[in-house]
């Protein structure tokens, strides 16, 4: 696989990964750059070991891996997706102190968005490509784009206040359905 290629596929890769970093900025109280460094850490490091993963399992589980994925990130990202929508109608203040995503609902987000990478690791099994640095690739372009879109979407947050939290739901669950039907049709 070329440079070219690979650097494709970690820019087509990371785009679920940014639009739900970006409706995390968007809807954390203010997140700093280390926040924005810190999801963006671990989107980028689930993305990388996703597609590693999937590698290892090769050929042997491919049908099996397939037939299940897609409904996994949907129901997790539903699950993520209709917190987040929950939470935008009640009154409550934001729970999320000093602009901090809890870890657990970090790392669901990242791996509901990182379950595609494990099916391309399956089908990288089959071709000549450096895989380690396929998936390091994968891992800094994803790693830059989650940091980036915290930073974009913390901007934009105050535009929306608390629909921010409705619009950040709404996009999870619009990714989990567009997963789901990229997968069923």
């Amino acid at each position: 696989m070329s440079y070219a290629t690979a650097l494709i596929l970690a820019f087509s890769l990371s785009m679920d990964s940014f639009a739900a970093a970006l409706g995390t900025g968007a809807v954390l109280r203010r997140p700093g750059v280390g926040e924005a460094l810190r999801v963006g850490a671990m989107f980028g490091g689930v993305q990388l070991a996703t597609p590693l993963i999937g590698f290892a399992l090769g050929l042997t589980f491919a049908a099996y891996v397939e037939a299940v994925d897609h409904w996994i990130a949907f129901l997790l990202l539903l699950g993520v997706g209709g917190k987040m929508l929950w939470e935008s109608f009640s009154d409550a203040e934001d729970d999320s102190p000093n602009g901090r995503l809890a870890l657990g609902q970090l790392f669901l987000m990242a791996v509901a968005t990182s379950i595609d990478a494990a099916a391309v690791g399956v089908s990288l099994a089959v071709v000549d490509v450096d895989i380690v640095g396929t998936c390091l690739l994968i891992g800094l372009v994803t790693f830059g784009m989650a940091s980036g879109g915290v930073l974009m979407g913390r901007a934009a947050g105050p535009l929306f206040g608390k629909r921010a939290e409705l619009v950040g739901g709404l996009g999870l669950i619009a990714i989990g359905v567009k997963i789901l039907v990229e997968h069923t049709m």
